[in-house]
């Protein structure tokens, strides 16, 4: 996405990272974050509708008996379940929630190949199927479930709550619209015909070559080392991704990035499209000084037909919430120590009852 370098990655090379039909789930806790007394973890699987399983990382409130409350999480896009949206569900869980964190189809522990695609209709399916399961387990009530989705994943999960009504409560945090960033690029900075175009060639060739020669090429992850004239974010994005703070090995930002090619379908997919007739609550949580917080803004415009800029905001069922003087990083864990917990449980519990 604009400061990305280019890499391969030969099928042959990586034949363990892909040949995942049966997951092999670490054991060890290689989270970045500590681990919470407060609650009990263990690995769990659980298929999409495509038949990919995906791999999750549980978190149940100790001491609490009885049908939970429960709740998925997943993102950045291009993270894994090791990094924030694990964070997140082990807060949430503290709380009282029983909750999975989820590696996406083709990311992390989750199956799927090639390694490292991506879909606005299969990555939405994830949610879906993280509701299956846990509408089916024995300590959740199935009419409490409700997601939360970080970053790109933060449009997913508004796309699954359009979708399902299953979903009772969904929270989109430090939010993407990953339709809209590759349809117009940072700030409609690519918005014009042509340029769509360009992007549309580009990729088309590349599948033919990829096919050719049995190598998918990777975008690369975070660009490493930092040029001097980059922008803020993208720095923000190296200091979490790239540094003991956020790094881990099996996140694509972290190392080499999403498959060229993996995008391509969110050129003429937009996620949001439906977001208006989302009868369901929806809290938006997004950073004051987050160069993406104009996708949250679009998304209360698309849910509520009101548009407001750089302000909290209540219409209805739907609110937009904006941390004053927190970066877009700043929601990915607690390094900045602004991350709502208490909030975001707040609304969980007021409206899955």
């Amino acid at each position: 996405m604009g400061m990305m370098l280019a890499g391969c990655t030969d099928k042959n090379q990586t034949k363990t990272e892909q040949n995942m039909t049966t997951l092999n789930l670490t054991q060890k806790w290689d989270k970045k974050f500590p681990r919470s007394e407060k609650v009990e973890h263990r690995k769990v699987t659980f298929r999409n509708r495509y038949g990919i399983e995906l791999a999750a990382d549980m978190y149940t409130p100790k001491g609490v008996e009885g049908r939970l409350a429960a709740i998925a999480v997943s993102g950045p896009f291009g993270a894994v379940k090791e990094q924030s949206s694990g964070l997140y569900a082990q807060h949430m869980a503290e709380r009282g929630f029983l909750t999975i964190a989820f590696d996406p189809s083709f990311t992390g522990e989750s199956g799927g190949e090639p390694r490292r695609m991506a879909s606005p209709d299969i990555n939405t399916e994830d949610f879906l199927a993280a509701v299956d399961f846990l509408s089916n387990l024995d300590n959740v009530d199935p009419e409490r479930i409700g997601i939360i989705g970080i970053c790109g994943f933060g449009g997913m999960a508004v796309n699954a709550a359009a979708i399902n009504p299953r979903i009772k409560a969904t929270v989109a945090v430090t939010m993407y619209d990953m339709s809209k960033v590759n349809v117009e690029g940072y700030f409609k900075s690519e918005d014009t015909q042509a340029q769509r175009m360009e992007k549309r060639r580009a990729i088309a060739a590349k599948r033919t070559e990829d096919y050719r020669t049995g190598i998918y090429c990777r975008a690369d992850g975070v660009i490493d080392p930092l040029p001097e004239d980059v922008p803020q974010f993208v720095k923000d994005y190296h200091a979490y991704y790239k540094t003991a703070r956020g790094y881990h090995e099996r996140s694509g930002n972290s190392t080499d990035g999403w498959n060229i090619i993996g995008t391509q379908s969110f050129l003429n997919q937009p996620l949001l499209c439906w977001a208006h007739e989302i009868e369901n609550p929806v809290l938006l949580i997004h950073g004051e000084n987050a160069h993406s917080r104009y996708f949250s803004e679009y998304a209360f415009e698309r849910m509520t037909g009101k548009y407001v800029e750089g302000q909290s905001a209540k219409e209805g069922n739907k609110e937009l919430y904006i941390i004053p003087g927190a970066s877009h990083i700043d929601l990915y864990d607690d390094e900045a120590g602004i991350v709502p917990y208490d909030k975001m449980a707040e609304f969980f519990k007021a409206n899955l009852k």
